[in-house]
């Protein structure tokens, strides 16, 4: 299974940076991080950036969901 380097963008400003870099295993699947109490949802839309001289996918922030208790 492949694994891709992603840079997850547009989250809000209490999303810390150290967070920002990620790995998934898939480009057309969803991303869905837990954070705090509920889960920031990110996805990628074809755009690729450079960081550290590799390319990484970019997945944007569409929206936060609170976790069910």
């Amino acid at each position: 299974m492949a694994t891709y380097r992603v840079l997850l963008s547009d989250a809000p400003v209490y999303f810390p940076d150290e967070e920002r870099l990620q790995f998934a295993s898939s480009l057309t699947e969803k991303i869905k991080h837990r954070f705090g109490a509920g889960y920031e949802h990110f996805v990628h839309r074809g755009e690729f950036t450079t960081i550290d001289g590799e390319e990484v996918a970019v997945f944007r922030w569409t929206t936060r969901t609170a976790i069910a208790e």
